[in-house]
């Protein structure tokens, strides 16, 4: 039996052509365990990619994006953190920076849990796993039975989130705090130019930087900010990765790595009812954590959520993509929703060359159209913006997204991002969760429930 094909994929009147590419990246990116972002920059397994990979990997094996998933919490750490990179021990060192014997995870993250065996990172990526591992279940129930899937990533979700909603409430406040620019998922966002404006960096002579081999620097973070990000790393480690006792000079809430730990544990409701159990500690989690977004995060006048810096307590007044994602969760206030739509659907984030939503204000002070999460359109961020619509019964704007979604993967050879003034292609190409989400968005029933 082919592992790629082992249960058939639902026929859709889809374009063939462009399901066989976005198919053929996820074969070619495919180890053996799980599925590398890219095959240059990326060699790894990264945390989040994974997530939106098995999405797309239930069109053409909900075996194997069951595996996709496992693999990943398999290099779970015992305090319940998802590690953001687990990294394959057959590529070599100087292959990516920060490395594994950067993060000396087994020996630094000891205390804190981590395997000892795969090595990992220390800081961790947005929580959308439960909704990928529910998206998983459903397609293909029967198999997700035969195999106890459900059974055997419950405890391990469940762990994740209580990991986030314990240790990682840095501000009491209830939510989720990041430690690091990566942790977010935006990485180079103009959301934490203040905040790591606290941050010494280390010299650029004392690493190299491996990203620098396979993408432009123009589309790069500077090297200011990158040895801002090795500083922060260093620290969380000779920490012992012990968020509370760790001193951490960048802590942020994030508005979209909250909204999809709501996301999240709604999907961990509606496992628990498909498995038989209660779901009801879920869902109140994710009614108690949409109240503390809207309270912490909400900006009326800005019409959009913003980051909270936990230094300053204080909303950064920047706005991102990330500020729109909350648009994920249907049972907002119906006035914040409407005035998210008004925000995504107005001059700031309605891009000239694309129909993919900018990863930054337009408008903005910052904004750059192929500079690394500065300005670029990310594919990742439109599916969600997508999900988004259709929760909110926008189904007109959804379409149109829809498409402009999959004439840009297919122009540009499914680019991690586009740049948002022209269209061009920005970063890898071949960039698995671009395939995946196309794989979704042409092969998904479009009656899915979005909650």
């Amino acid at each position: 039996m082919n592992p790629t094909l082992d249960r058939p994929a639902p026929q859709h009147a889809a374009p063939l052509t462009l399901r066989g590419a976005a198919a053929r990246v996820l074969i070619d990116n495919w180890t053996g365990a799980s599925t590398v972002p890219s095959r240059t920059l990326y060699p790894h397994q990264w945390s989040w990619d994974s997530a939106f990979i098995a999405v797309g990997l239930r069109h053409l094996s909900a075996r194997r994006a069951q595996q996709e998933l496992e693999s990943l919490l398999a290099a779970q750490w015992a305090d319940g953190r998802l590690p953001h990179i687990v990294f394959n021990p057959a590529v070599p060192d100087g292959a990516y920076f920060p490395s594994p014997d950067f993060w000396r995870s087994s020996r630094a993250g000891r205390a804190a849990g981590a395997p000892a065996d795969p090595e990992t990172s220390g800081v961790v990526q947005p929580p959308v796993h439960a909704l990928a591992a529910w998206l998983v279940h459903r397609a293909d129930r029967e198999e997700s039975r035969r195999r106890g899937f459900l059974a055997r990533v419950r405890p391990r979700l469940g762990a994740w989130h209580d990991y986030l909603l314990d240790r990682r409430d840095l501000g009491g406040g209830g939510l989720a705090a990041a430690v690091h620019p990566w942790e977010p998922g935006m990485d180079n966002s103009p959301c934490w130019d203040r905040p790591l404006q606290r941050v010494d960096p280390v010299p650029r002579g004392d690493y190299r930087r491996a990203d620098l081999d396979h993408g432009q620097p123009a589309d790069r973070p500077t090297d200011m900010d990158y040895g801002r990000y090795v500083r922060l790393a260093t620290d969380y480690r000779d920490a012992g990765y012990d968020d509370r006792s760790a001193r951490h000079a960048f802590a942020v809430e994030d508005p979209a790595f909250n909204a999809l730990l709501i996301a999240s544990e709604r999907a961990m409701a509606a496992m628990a009812e498909e498995s038989g159990a209660d779901g009801s500690r879920h869902t109140a989690r994710a009614d108690a954590l949409t109240g503390r977004l809207v309270a912490r995060l909400w900006d009326e006048t800005a019409g959009v959520f913003r980051a909270r810096d936990l230094a300053a307590d204080a909303l950064i007044e920047e706005n991102s993509v990330s500020g729109l994602i909350p648009l994920l969760e249907p049972r907002l206030p119906r006035h914040v929703a409407h005035r998210l739509l008004q925000t995504l659907s107005g001059p700031r984030f309605t891009a000239p060359g694309t129909c993919l939503p900018p990863s930054y204000d337009l408008t903005g002070h910052a904004y750059d159209p192929q500079r690394y999460w500065r300005g670029p359109a990310w594919f990742n961020t439109a599916w969600l913006i997508h999900r988004a619509l259709r929760a909110h019964g926008r189904d007109q704007d959804a379409a149109r997204l829809r498409r402009g979604f999959l004439r840009e993967a297919e122009r540009s050879d499914f680019a991690e991002y586009v740049d948002s003034a022209t269209g061009a292609a920005r970063g890898a190409r071949r960039f698995s969760w671009t395939a995946a989400l196309t794989l979704d968005l042409l092969c998904a029933d479009p009656e899915e429930p979005t909650s």
